[in-house]
């Protein structure tokens, strides 16, 4: 699997991360939302950064107005290589008609497919389901100010911030006013490992970079600004297409002791099988 350093003047596409990122098959056929068949294979080619032309396909990125964090002031401004431009068009954006299904459907499905903003790309590798009806839920006291995303249609972020510290990003599931979400828990990198480890504020390889929900929202640079953005759309945050994982693994949820006993013990964890990039506990995981 890939690894691109953000500000480097080259990249290559085989890494050591290519046994722990992505342990699924070396070619999927798998179909879109769009009903065309897209191969996802495994790189094993070597390319030179491109030139700071811009970005002319339907990945462009667009003007936003979501406020910078004083952290991401002094980043480089990112460069697009010939690199990403291949990976982009082999892993289109998914549709909105990809997030109108119930949380505990799209959870799964999510594994494997990959988060984008500007240089940087993750492959989600762990995920929860939060439902409607759900004692989990931050949707089971009704619309807030604060949840009214979660109640907005499939397709959509939520984010929010735990503890005081921690940006929590969730994808919006079913239809809207639903109130249902799952929550992106881990990735692997997969693009822009030096912007990542620069928000992170951690110089390291290993999994402790991305395993934790936490973690995925500041290596992605987001604040709750980015509530209700539509990841169906180019530019800002993009949730692409990417591999089936070949096994999965379940278990309860983490941190819902407050819930009811049906919700604390569902199965509504989903992990890929294989992978390094999971959160603790990973001694609830069974497969599926």
């Amino acid at each position: 699997m890939t690894l691109c350093y953000g500000s480097c003047q080259s990249c290559t596409l085989i890494c050591h991360f290519n046994a722990n990122i992505n342990p699924m098959k070396k070619t999927h056929r798998l179909k879109s939302d769009s009903n065309h068949d897209i191969t996802v294979q495994k790189f094993a080619t070597k390319t030179k950064a491109s030139s700071s032309k811009r970005f002319k396909n339907k990945h462009k990125s667009k003007e936003y107005s979501k406020p910078i964090s004083e952290s991401e002031e002094n980043l480089p401004i990112p460069q697009i290589n010939a690199t990403l431009i291949a990976f982009l068009d082999k892993n289109p954006i998914l549709s909105r008609n990809f997030y109108q299904i119930d949380a505990l459907d799209l959870a799964p499905r999510l594994l494997g497919k990959f988060l984008r903003r500007d240089d940087v790309v993750l492959q989600i590798t762990e995920v929860e389901a939060y439902r409607p009806n759900d004692s989990a839920c931050h949707g089971r006291f009704g619309k807030t100010a604060r949840t009214a995303p979660v109640f907005g249609p499939g397709g959509h972020a939520y984010v929010y911030l735990c503890y005081g510290l921690h940006m929590m990003l969730n994808v919006v599931a079913d239809k809207e006013e639903a109130g249902a979400a799952v929550l992106i828990r881990s990735c692997a990198p997969i693009y822009g490992l030096g912007t990542i480890q620069q928000r992170r504020g951690l110089k390291t390889e290993k999994p402790v970079l991305l395993a934790g929900p936490g973690k995925v929202g500041q290596a992605l640079g987001l604040s709750t600004e980015w509530s209700s953005h539509a990841l169906y759309t180019a530019g800002g945050l993009e949730l692409l297409d990417g591999p089936e994982p070949e096994h999965i693994l379940v278990g309860p949820r983490v941190g819902i002791e407050y819930a009811l006993p049906e919700h604390v013990n569902a199965l509504w964890r989903f992990a890929i099988a294989g992978s390094s990039w999971i959160s603790a506990p990973k001694k609830t995981l069974r497969p599926l």
